[in-house]
């Protein structure tokens, strides 16, 4: 019994012997293999660093305003009796608006020019007696002041019609009609809105310590979130001589071109100034850079023994603009650095550069999902 347990014990430690003996040459092929083991390139997107001029700008935001733009109203009171225009048409200067009942002036003037005829005729007998010294120089002048009331008189009527017979002042686009047909109309009473929507202007303020860099003539571009993502362009037409005292700003008023009247009054508008200076940077995509606590940096694509390898290279990092930094240190000109994926990377490990899903930095990105 006893050398059947001892059989049975040998035969179990030669088994785990064996077990483990081929177990360790298993570890150590293992580790023959991975000395040799060449891990395969990582793939990233890379892009040169460029030269580039960019534009110096002041940002604001204004108001859109009308060149013109006024309330028609009622001068005169008096009855409606023609409405020549529809709300929301385009007019022209002079063109014929509301007509109010003048048939009493119209009255009223056929008699005053009749008197006036009248007069006239009296007056042209009277320079003639006077030349002959047939009537007196008191007779005479008494007869001449007659004969220039009597054009006063159809002066003033001609003026009542004129002011009941409304036209509009200037070329613009009327707003909704507030009067009908046979309305009385009392003095001041408002008819409709005139507006002139090109060119228009916009109003923003600047901050004090910045009016020296914008000068009349200054182009400005304005954008809204009513124009999809259209720009438009004009120019600084006056600046404000006097500083708010409050808030240290300066008005400032730019002339816009709106042929196509998208802008309208009252509008918030983005302003920017383009200012005459530019600035000559080294911009890099913002997805470049590894921010750290302990400075920013790039990984740079290297050639080292025929293939690509990353250098971590500690930069200083400038203004921003759109889909770019400038980098204002650290980095030359061509050097290629990667631009995604740089928080999983390391200096030294080999890589292969596909740009086939390289992000597409933009220097006025606009997002579709917004």
């Amino acid at each position: 019994m006893a050398k059947k347990i001892i059989l049975s014990v040998v035969i179990v430690v030669v088994v785990v012997g064996g077990l483990v003996f081929l177990k360790l040459q298993q570890f150590s092929a293992m580790g023959e293999a991975a000395k040799h083991q060449v891990m395969p390139p990582t793939v990233v997107t890379a892009a040169p660093a460029k030269a580039d001029t960019w534009e110096n700008t002041i940002t604001a935001t204004g108001t859109v305003v009308t060149v013109e733009g006024v309330t028609i109203s009622a001068e005169l009171g008096g009855k409606i009796v023609g409405i020549n225009f529809e709300s929301g048409a385009q007019v022209k200067e002079g063109d014929l608006l509301v007509q109010l009942d003048v048939t009493v002036e119209e009255a009223q003037l056929r008699a005053a020019e009749a008197n006036a005829t009248w007069a006239k005729v009296n007056l042209e007998r009277s320079t003639d007696l006077l030349a002959k010294n047939a009537v007196s120089k008191s007779d005479y002048d008494l007869v001449d002041a007659q004969a220039k009331q009597a054009d006063a008189q159809v002066d003033n009527l001609r003026s009542v019609i004129a002011k009941k017979t409304i036209r509009a002042p200037f070329n613009g686009r009327l707003g909704l009609r507030q009067v009908n047909l046979g309305q009385i109309l009392k003095e001041g009473d408002p008819i409709v809105s005139l507006q002139t929507l090109d060119p228009i202007y916009v109003n923003f303020s600047v901050p004090q310590q910045q009016l020296a860099l914008v000068k009349t003539g200054s182009v400005i571009r304005v954008t809204t979130d009513s124009a999809n993502g259209e720009h438009f362009e004009g120019k600084v037409t006056a600046v404000n001589p006097d500083v708010d005292p409050v808030t240290r700003n300066v008005r400032v008023q730019g002339t816009l071109a709106n042929p196509k009247e998208i802008l309208h009054p009252g509008m918030f508008a983005n302003v920017e100034v383009v200012l005459a200076d530019v600035s000559h940077v080294l911009a890099v995509p913002t997805t470049a850079i590894l921010y750290a606590p302990f400075g920013d940096s790039v990984f740079i694509v290297e050639k080292k023994d025929g293939a690509d390898v990353l250098r971590q290279q500690f930069i200083q990092v400038g203004d921003a603009r759109g889909d770019f930094v400038d980098v204002t240190r650290g980095l030359k000109e061509g050097e290629t650095v990667v631009t995604s994926g740089v928080f999983k990377l390391q200096s030294g490990i080999p890589v292969k550069i596909d740009n086939t899903l390289a992000p597409n930095a933009q220097m006025a990105p606009k997002p579709k999902d917004t």
